[in-house]
C-alpha cells in the first residue's frame, strides 16, 4: 500500500513520458475536447468495421477449433485413444505458443499479425484433408493450436484500445456470441453432410476444405480492413484518430506500447487478482471441456438417434447467444463484471440439477431443457475477457494477463476431457455433480474478486482526497494529472487514478 501511494504521488517526468504509449506522440499529455455527438458518430463508425470483422474472426476460429468434433462422425480415420491425443494436441500447441505469440504481437501491428496467423491456420486446415496418419494429424492440430492462440488476446486488446470501459463488455459480447452461432451452424452443416455417402471423398475432408478456404478468406479481410490501434487506424482521419484516443483517455487504460517491460510481467504475477481470474477461468473451462466433447452424447443418451441429436443440440447455442448478449449489456450498463458471471452460472446449475434429478424418469423434454440451460454459463469467459480489458493497465501487463487467462483456458479444457468417464455412462452422474461443484466454487471466486476491487476503489478515492489536501489541488488539478498519466503506459497498480470495474 505504501509503495503504491509513493508511486502514485510522484509526478511523471519527461523520461517517463518518452516510455509511454504510441498515442502520446499524437495527442500529448493535454486533453482535447470533442462533443458527445461527435464521439457518438465516431463510435458508430468504429462499430461498423471492428464488430463485424472481430465477430467473423471468432466465428471462424471456433468452427476451426471444433472441426475435429464434426469430423469424428464423418469418417475421420483416427479413433480411440489416438483420437483423444489428436484432440489434446490443439491445446498443447495453444499452451506452448501462448506467451511467445502475445509478446511477438506486441512488437508488430496487431491486426496484421492476427491476419497472417489466420491464413496459416487456413492452410493447416486444408492439410487436414490430405493427412492420413495419427502423426500427421497430431502435428497439424498442434500447429493449429499455435496459430489460434493469439486470437482472443489480440481481439481483447483491440477492443480495449478503441472503446471506453462502459462499452467494452458489449463489444466483446458481440464477437464472443459467435461461439453460440457456430454451435447452431455447425450442427446443421453436420446434419446435412451426414446424408452424404462419401462416394467422391470422405465427408470429413469436405469439412476441412470448406473451413480452410473460409479461414484464408477471413485472414485476408483482417489484414486489409481491421485497424490495429487508434494511432494508425486506416478508417479514421487524423482528427478522428485523436478523438478516438481522447474518448478513452479518462479510462486510464492506455493503448499500445511496443516495449516489453519485465517489471509489468512481475507485477502481474504478484497480483492476487491475476490468480483469482485465472482460477475463475479454469473453473469455467473444466466443465466446458467436458461438455464440448460429451454434450451430444449426453443428449443422445436421453433416447434420440445420432441424427436427431445433431439438430436437438443446436438450441444450446441459442441459449449461449442470449446469455452472452444479456450479460454483456448488463456488464456495461451497471458497471459490473463479476455479478454477470454469477447470474449466468445459476441457470446452468439448475440445468445440471434437472438432468441429475430427472435421470431415468423418461421425461425427455425436461432433460432436454436442462441441457439447453447449460448453455448460459458460456458467457462467463466473455465477461472475464471484459474484466481483463477494463481492469488492467500497462500494455505488457495486459498482454501477460490475457496470455495467462488463455493458458489456463486450455488447462481447464484438457482437464475437462476427464470429467465424463466411460464407466459412468450413460448418465454420467459423477461428471454432472463435479460440474455443479466447480461452478459453485467459481461463483465464490467471482464474488471475492468483486469484493477486492470495491475495496481497492474505496482506498484509492480516499488517497486522492488526501493528496488534494496535501497539495492544495482542486478537482481540475486532479483531472489534469489524470490526463498526463493516461498514455504513460503505467500499470493499474502504479496509477492511483485508475478505477477498477467491479
Amino acid at each position: 500500500m505504501d509503495s503504491e501511494k509513493q508511486t502514485s504521488r510522484d509526478d511523471i517526468d519527461d523520461s517517463q513520458l518518452f516510455k509511454g504509449d504510441e498515442a502520446l506522440r499524437l495527442v500529448g499529455t493535454q486533453a482535447q475536447k470533442f462533443s458527445e455527438e461527435y464521439n457518438r458518430r465516431l463510435r458508430n463508425k468504429l462499430d461498423k468495421v471492428i464488430i463485424p470483422i472481430t465477430a467473423l474472426v471468432y466465428f471462424t476460429q471456433f468452427l476451426d477449433k471444433t472441426s475435429l468434433n464434426y469430423a469424428s462422425i464423418m469418417g475421420f480415420p483416427i479413433t480411440g485413444q489416438n483420437y483423444n491425443l489428436v484432440s489434446m494436441a490443439f491445446y498443447l500447441g495453444f499452451i506452448v505458443w501462448e506467451f511467445p505469440t502475445v509478446y511477438i504481437a506486441q512488437k508488430l501491428r496487431l491486426a496484421k499479425y492476427l491476419g497472417v496467423n489466420i491464413i496459416i491456420w487456413g492452410v493447416v486446415l486444408l492439410c487436414h484433408a490430405m493427412a492420413n496418419s495419427f502423426q500427421a494429424f497430431f502435428v497439424l492440430r498442434f500447429i493449429l493450436g499455435m496459430c489460434e492462440s493469439c486470437v482472443s488476446p489480440i481481439l481483447v486488446s483491440i477492443v480495449s484500445m478503441f472503446y471506453r470501459k462502459e462499452e467494452q463488455g458489449t463489444r466483446i459480447a458481440y464477437f464472443y456470441m459467435m461461439l453460440g452461432f457456430t454451435q447452431v451452424f455447425g450442427g446443421f452443416v453436420a446434419y446435412g453432410i451426414s446424408f452424404y455417402n462419401g462416394a467422391v471423398m470422405a465427408p470429413y475432408k469436405i469439412v476441412y476444405y470448406l473451413l480452410g478456404g473460409l479461414a484464408i478468406l477471413v485472414g485476408i479481410i483482417v489484414i486489409a480492413w481491421l485497424p490495429d490501434s487508434p494511432v494508425n487506424a486506416w478508417i479514421l482521419t487524423e482528427e478522428e484518430r485523436i478523438a478516438s484516443l481522447e474518448r478513452v483517455r479518462d479510462d486510464q487504460g492506455g493503448t499500445e506500447n511496443r516495449t516489453f517491460k519485465k517489471e509489468q510481467v512481475i507485477e502481474t504475477l504478484q497480483d492476487v487478482r491475476t490468480w483469482l481470474i485465472v482460477l475463475a477461468t479454469m473453473l469455467t473451462d473444466i466443465p466446458s471441456g467436458g461438455l464440448t466433447n460429451f454434450s451430444n452424447l449426453i443428449i443422445r443418451n436421453f433416447g434420440y438417434t445420432s441424427r436427431q441429436t445433431l439438430i436437438l443440440a443446436t438450441p444450446t447455442g441459442l441459449f449461449h447467444v442470449i446469455s452472452v448478449v444479456l450479460c454483456g449489456y448488463y456488464s456495461d450498463k451497471k458497471g459490473e463484471r463479476m455479478l454477470p458471471v454469477i447470474y449466468a452460472t445459476l441457470p446452468t446449475l439448475l440445468g445440471v440439477a434437472l438432468m441429475i434429478g430427472f435421470n431415468n424418469t423418461g421425461q425427455k423434454g425436461v432433460l432436454l431443457f436442462g441441457s439447453y440451460l447449460i448453455g448460459t454459463f458460456g458467457s462467463t469467459l466473455s465477461t472475464i475477457y471484459a474484466y481483463n480489458a477494463s481492469n488492467t493497465s500497462g500494455y505488457t501487463k495486459k498482454l501477460t494477463i490475457n496470455a495467462l487467462t488463455m493458458t489456463f483456458f486450455c488447462v481447464g479444457n484438457i482437464i475437462g476431457t476427464e470429467i465424463f468417464q466411460p464407466k459412468d455412462a450413460p448418465a454420467y452422474i459423477p461428471g454432472k455433480v463435479a460440474i455443479m461443484v466447480l461452478l459453485t466454487t467459481q461463483m465464490g471466486v467471482a464474488y471475492l474478486l468483486r469484493y477486492i476491487n470495491v475495496k481497492l476503489n474505496i482506498k484509492r478515492r480516499a488517497m486522492i482526497e488526501e493528496i488534494k489536501r496535501e497539495k492544495g489541488w482542486t478537482d481540475d488539478d486532479v483531472q489534469k494529472e489524470k490526463e498526463r498519466r493516461a498514455f504513460a503506459d503505467m500499470t493499474d497498480k502504479q496509477n492511483i487514478f485508475f478505477q477498477y470495474v467491479n
